[in-house]
């Protein structure tokens, strides 16, 4: 098994900070419909704007490996960073995963999110791995309109 496929099971069996947790800024729920992948992402902020630091990143996942490995993925990239890095992060993820395989990420920005490059050449994944980025992006806004 190489070592990407070995990431994505170790996080999907051991996924980082699960469970959802307070306090929280925002929420968001997101559903993929076509498989039935459900996220909830729940967002701490401290500071404002740019610079303000993602204290904490809890979700509660149900879904498939990729789904569930995406999540703690995520979880682990940008809690601790800033707002500026975390959207960053997010962009970097999304371009890998809709570039059908031609963008093989940069590890220096998504980290583990490398390992799911693969997912890139199955349209039907990509929904999977990006739901929990959509979700965080999403709840990433309401806790800063929230924090204004």
């Amino acid at each position: 098994m190489d070592l990407y496929q070995e990431l994505i099971l170790e996080h999907s069996k051991r996924p980082v900070n699960h469970g959802l947790r307070e306090p929280f800024d925002a929420e968001s729920h997101h559903v993929n419909p076509t498989c039935g992948d459900e996220v909830t992402v729940r967002v701490h902020l401290s500071g404002a704007g740019d610079d303000a630091v993602v204290e904490d990143v809890s979700y509660d996942s149900m879904g498939c490996s990729i789904s569930v490995a995406s999540a703690s993925i995520l979880a682990e990239e940008v809690t601790g960073g800033t707002v500026a890095h975390a959207r960053e992060t997010y962009e970097a993820m999304r371009a890998m995963l809709t570039s059908k395989g031609e963008d093989p990420g940069d590890e220096e920005q998504i980290g583990d999110g490398v390992a799911l490059a693969g997912v890139a050449k199955y349209p039907a994944r990509v929904k999977c791995a990006l739901l929990s980025w959509s979700a965080f992006t999403d709840a990433l806004y309401q806790a800063e309109g929230a924090k204004q």
